[in-house]
């Protein structure tokens, strides 16, 4: 057994204090504030040291990793004592295993490949059984149901979180993830309702499975697998699947323009970074908005809203997906092309220049929004289908008109591709709602 192995099942042994929580309630935070303290100014050499300390921790001659997890249990545990809307105690269980047992198992694959999809495949296996188990003792210990569909549900977002968030950070940080993933799936279990069992398994087979062909197929590195899997999940419990249909319209359309004629956007020097693999960021910066919406969709069924609202966030959802799909085939098919001009000054600019603008690359812009919008009409609650789809498609050619304005005048200095994206994607969801209110 390597080191790194022994390291993770401590770590997992300490995370697994969270199953007394059913029984101490709050005062869970005493014995993780207890290890968090010992951690931190108490052990510095010997056996235990030796057996949690991480690389860093021996330069500091300090457990700070074990400190840091041990604060943040502790900090989450307080809120099982919040007077009013405090936090559950299965999903304070469910967040600590996730974490403790899900680099348990990366580290068991590590022993073996350093291969990425293998080692978050890894965290999953061991993580979701493990958060599964978790909430089901405290519904054993505590003598009520227990809704399947949801402990999976939560079980699985919590692993989705937590993975993704171990892509992007570094080790040190499991404080941030594990407070992350506590808050994250108490808000999931606020707004989700009941959830059959077979729709749950279908989301979750049709997501993961089209997320490793993302991630086989090369569209996607890991992190941006994992929240493509992550807001596939989201979207299709939270909306249902003819939200997810749009969603993954684009980015399944959006990664074939991203591959076609690579080998010559890349000899041209305007293939995307990565081999054309899309990340976490890229992904957010295009479905941010979207997500924001379908949320705000689930929110609104809590909670007394005013009507309009109700028409607007479905349109706005709509709307931003049709303006990042749309932008994206107008970048990605109009810098095949020579000539661009300048959308501002329609001067004659270097292809792959920012604002720069093809006729090519426009039709390919307003066919990609009029698909979303087709599309959205048919399987979304924007009423006629026609009109609704052509308000869809008018808010994403509003997008795409925003992304070049930006990227002629403020991209670069300013704002950076991303930010871009998500200004654009938020123009055209605002404008298909704007245009929803006045003609719906």
């Amino acid at each position: 057994m390597t080191r790194r192995l022994r390291r993770a099942g401590a770590f997992a042994a300490v995370a697994s204090l969270a199953l007394t929580a059913p029984a101490l309630g709050a005062a869970t935070a005493l014995p993780f504030a207890v290890i968090a303290i010992g951690a931190a100014f108490l052990v510095s050499d010997g056996p235990l040291f030796e057996l949690f300390a991480r690389p860093g921790d021996w330069q500091d001659g300090r457990l700070n990793g074990l400190a840091g997890f041990g604060f943040a249990a502790a900090a989450l545990a307080v809120l099982l004592a919040l007077p009013q809307a405090a936090l559950p105690v299965d999903l304070f269980v469910a967040a600590l295993l996730i974490l403790g047992f899900g680099n348990l198992g990366i580290e068991a694959v590590r022993t073996r490949t350093d291969e990425p999809f293998l080692g978050v495949a890894g965290f999953g296996v061991a993580a979701v059984p493990a958060a599964v188990a978790g909430q089901y003792a405290v519904a054993v210990y505590r003598g009520t149901a227990v809704d399947w569909s949801v402990v999976l549900l939560l079980a699985v977002v919590g692993t989705l979180i937590a993975a993704l968030l171990r892509e992007l950070l570094y080790e040190r940080d499991d404080a941030l993830v594990v407070l992350s993933v506590g808050l994250v799936i108490w808000l999931v279990a606020t707004l989700v309702g009941p959830v059959p069992t077979v729709d749950l398994v279908g989301a979750l087979a049709v997501t993961v499975g089209l997320g490793g062909i993302s991630y086989v197929l090369g569209t996607a590195d890991v992190s941006g697998m994992l929240t493509g899997v992550l807001l596939g999940v989201l979207m299709i419990v939270l909306g249902g699947f003819g939200w997810f249909a749009v969603l993954i319209a684009f980015f399944a359309i959006g990664a074939l323009a991203s591959k076609f004629r690579y080998d010559e956007k890349a000899d041209r020097g305007v293939a995307e970074e990565n081999d054309g693999a899309r990340g976490t960021g890229n992904v957010l910066a295009n479905a941010g908005v979207a997500l924001v919406a379908v949320v705000a969709v689930a929110g609104a069924e809590q909670v007394a809203v005013v009507p309009v609202v109700e028409i607007a966030l479905p349109f706005v959802f709509a709307g931003s997906l049709a303006t990042a799909l749309g932008d994206t085939l107008s970048s990605e098919i109009g810098c095949l092309y020579d000539e661009p001009r300048l959308i501002t000054t329609f001067e004659r600019v270097e292809p792959g220049t920012d604002g720069g603008v093809t006729w090519q690359g426009e039709v390919a812009g307003l066919l990609g929004s009029g698909l979303i919008g087709a599309l959205s009409g048919v399987v979304l609650p924007l009423g006629e289908a026609l009109v609704a789809g052509v308000i869809v498609a008018a808010g994403g050619l509003a997008g795409i008109t925003a992304d070049s304005l930006l990227g002629a005048t403020i991209e670069g200095d300013r704002l950076g591709n991303q930010a871009v994206n998500f200004c654009s994607t938020l123009t055209g969801g605002i404008t298909s709602a704007g245009l929803a209110i006045l003609l719906v």
